[in-house]
């Protein structure tokens, strides 16, 4: 493989897609191929770089320049001044905002990758990039020195767990496939990740797809699987066509197909592409999708172990599991489990959002505290505010306060904490945000994504929904809170399957930890965040009012009223609380009421 003393990254999201990404990255390559660069510097595509609102965006390596708003056009000069001259072409800089993807850059502090490792550092479209980077040699050294049970023992010692949510171990798991009475198997990839704020299965498809498919030829081989399915969410167009790409690569080399490298060993892929159902992520729902039915939770037992795909016996586990595979089988199990707490080994992917000064996707080993997380790899929360809580597991996680800043981030401490693990979404917020309506938002997603094949699910959610927006509107009632809370028991309590057992997390969270805020909406009519819009109203402070009648102008409703160059007065009745008259007001003239 040839030594590059730069990597150009063009990012390929549908916005700078749409942009002329593609113009810009063949307009690079034919410059450097006219300047004779083109053995020195290597153009890779990747996903998203940074926000996308002024693509198409570049990332040039190893300087870390964030280039945005490039054309074709400007490719010679480009090329010219950074690549021949060695000058940074300032005018095409991103200044407005840090990067935000920056596990395409060096690691961080406290980080540790091995899912992340080749990200950003190999090109995902081709197969020759994944073998220079020891790609198949776990499975080479599976299929010529280890028997099946050798395999699953690796994995079992190793203490990898399932890292799609329920932390189930993966080898106890292959185990019970492995046992399952049949001659066909299926190995099933989970990637439908459909956590709001989540990428970190994304990533990885997108920049690492051989590291799945090895980890899953390897499974395939310890429980005798003979084919498998890929379902990746349709909202991921880029990691679908990288997928398939790598597919038709692995058969071309031999890792796909019949006779595995000369051992005997037959096993396929293909990737199905999810319709949008957050519920699929279920794997009973997923399984059932797959099959081309519709995507709905049967109840357990008989597990996909024993009755999967097309009713036999089917391996389930996600992106990030399987690529944690090769690694573990090139490595040890002895190495893999040095990382980590006692019950939870190895190295967490967590997708950081919110109110945080450096967002994006981060790889730490098992055991980290939240502390060390949001104040040490996220640079603490923005504008200098105050931790108020953090969101952890997605929609169907718990909320924690300032109390748990120092738990450490494993399987059960979290489940103890009334959280959860999840897929690995980490959302901060400080204190302008209003838990209740925190709690609403979660709950109005996982409602909307309710298969509604089970009551508890489908009238439980549409209830707690009700109660949560009626006591953000300022009409609670008495007893609400006492209702709320037993609702959400019954539902977590009756629902067939995980997302209804789990949409009540967030509401009991924070009913728990920050009830206070729940009284105030109920028993004071008042948001003390100043976020419900019902609970609050703007007013204009006389002495810092100068007349001007901006504000006056861009109400869209005509509630403001006043002369110019005299303090002007705000209607109660005829406000509809939109904000507009405090952000365009240029005195700080309009402040928020409870």
């Amino acid at each position: 493989m040839p030594f590059y003393r730069s990597h150009i990254l063009v990012c390929v999201d549908p916005q700078c897609l749409a942009k002329g990404a593609h113009e810009l990255t063949d307009a690079l390559q034919d410059e450097l191929v006219a300047q004779g660069l083109i053995d020195e510097i290597q153009i890779l595509e990747t996903s998203r770089i940074g926000g996308c609102a002024r693509g198409p965006e570049i990332m040039v390596y190893p300087e870390g320049t964030h280039y945005v708003g490039l054309t074709a056009d400007d490719a010679p000069y480009l090329v010219e001044e950074h690549f021949l001259k060695g000058r940074v072409v300032e005018k095409f800089v991103e200044k407005e905002k840090p990067v935000a993807d920056e596990e395409l850059g060096p690691p961080r502090p406290k980080e540790t990758r091995i899912i992340l490792r080749n990200c950003g550092a190999i090109d995902p479209m081709n197969i020759e990039d994944y073998l220079a980077a020891d790609g198949y040699q776990a499975l080479g050294k599976v299929i010529s020195e280890m028997t099946a049970e050798q395999v699953i023992d690796e994995v079992t010692r190793s203490g990898l767990r399932g890292r799609g949510g329920a932390g189930f171990p993966a080898g106890r798991k292959w185990a019970l496939s492995r046992q399952a009475p049949g001659d066909l198997k299926y190995m099933v990839c989970n990637a439908d990740e459909g956590d709001p704020g989540a990428f970190m299965n994304r990533r990885v498809l997108e920049g690492d797809p051989h590291s799945v498919i090895e980890g899953m030829i390897i499974g395939a081989y310890a429980i005798g699987a003979s084919y498998g399915y890929i379902y990746c969410r349709a909202e991921y167009p880029l990691a679908v066509q990288t997928l398939n790409l790598a597919i038709i690569q692995a058969r071309e080399f031999g890792f796909l197909g019949k006779d595995i490298l000369g051992a005997g060993f037959n096993f396929d892929l293909e990737v199905r592409v999810g319709a949008g159902a957050f519920v699929c992520g279920e794997e009973t729902a997923l399984m059932a999708s797959i099959m081309g039915r519709r995507g709905e939770p049967r109840p357990r037992p008989p597990f996909p172990s024993v009755k999967g795909v097309w009713g036999k016996p089917s391996n389930n586990n996600n992106v990030e599991t399987y690529a944690n595979v090769p690694q573990i089988i090139l490595n040890g199990a002895d190495w893999y489990a040095s990382m980590g707490t006692p019950r939870s080994k190895g190295t967490k992917t967590f997708a950081v959002g919110g109110n945080v000064a450096k967002p994006g996707l981060i790889e730490v080993p098992m055991g980290i505290t939240l502390r060390e997380i949001i104040f040490e790899v996220a640079g603490g929360i923005k504008d200098g505010r105050k931790f108020k809580a953090v969101q952890t597991g997605g929609p169907m996680g718990g909320c924690l306060a300032e109390a748990h800043l120092d738990l450490p981030l494993d399987y059960e401490a979290l489940t103890q904490a009334g959280s959860m693990m999840g897929s690995g979404g980490l959302v901060v917020m400080d204190e302008t945000s209003c838990m209740v309506d925190i709690a609403r938002f979660f709950m109005d997603f996982t409602q909307a994504e309710s298969c509604g094949k089970c009551a508890p699910c489908r009238v439980g959610t549409r209830r707690i929904l009700e109660l949560l927006e009626k006591i953000c509107d300022g009409k609670g009632q008495r007893g609400d809170l006492e209702r709320l809370e037993d609702l959400c028991h019954e539902v977590a309590k009756n629902s067939l399957c995980g997302l209804g057992q789990g949409a009540p997390n967030p509401v009991l969270s924070t009913l728990k930890l920050f009830r206070d805020e729940y009284e105030a909406h109920v028993y004071e009519k008042r948001c003390p965040a100043k976020v419900c819009r019902s609970l609050i109203r703007y007013e204009i402070e006389a002495p810092a009012c100068t007349g001007c009648m901006v504000c006056a102008r861009n109400c869209p409703v005509e509630a403001i009223s006043g002369e110019r160059r005299q303090a002007h007065h705000i209607d109660i009745e005829k406000c509809i609380r939109c904000g507009i008259c405090m952000q365009v007001c240029n005195f700080n003239a309009v402040s928020v009421l409870t």
